[in-house]
């Protein structure tokens, strides 16, 4: 995974400074979302893995598949990943556009994996608390992970805590043994 971050990183930096500086961040985010769920889809992945597919055809291909919801800028960045052998980048692409838009934009997305469903309180909380910590506006993403017993595991940005009942309990289990 780490490769295809250093691979994906120079392109999604270059597509951010080019929105950010025609001032169209929401509209990118929205294409490159599009994109990469296109690319990260098998059977697009095994269209395009093909050898026998020609660069450009595979280009036109996948702007077909998308139907018209790019953009000309954005049709030019699929024949360039293309012609590059880089459309399998645009799912991590995606990504690493939307932390440079959070960062510019003064916020960060925080993901809670929680062992039960949160409370609209109990999100709204969580949030205030990581807003005063990390001094940004935060946007959660919650997600269910029964098996963490209790508790909840947030992370955002470089910042991981681990507050779940089984990460506990993990952390016992070492301190005893050792």
């Amino acid at each position: 995974m780490s490769e295809l971050t250093t691979a994906a990183r120079p392109y999604a930096r270059a597509v951010f400074e080019m929105a950010n500086e025609a001032n169209d961040l929401a509209k990118w985010s929205e294409s490159l979302a599009f994109m990469g769920a296109v690319a990260a889809n098998e059977d697009v992945q095994t269209l395009l893995a093909n050898p026998k597919m020609a660069k450009q055809a595979g280009a036109d291909a996948f702007i077909k598949l998308c139907d018209k919801k790019l953009n000309d800028k954005a049709e030019n960045l699929v024949k360039m990943l293309a012609e590059n052998d880089r459309l399998s980048l645009l799912p991590e692409m995606s990504v690493i556009y939307e932390a440079l838009k959070d960062e510019a934009e003064g916020s960060v997305e925080a993901l809670v994996t929680a062992a039960k469903k949160l409370t609209k309180a109990e999100e709204t909380s969580i949030a205030t608390a990581l807003k005063k910590r990390l001094g940004r506006d935060v946007k959660l993403k919650v997600s269910l992970d029964e098996s963490l017993l209790g508790g909840a595991i947030i992370r955002a940005g470089d910042l991981v805590m681990d507050g779940s009942l089984k990460g506990r309990l993990n952390k016992m289990t070492n301190v005893m043994t050792h």
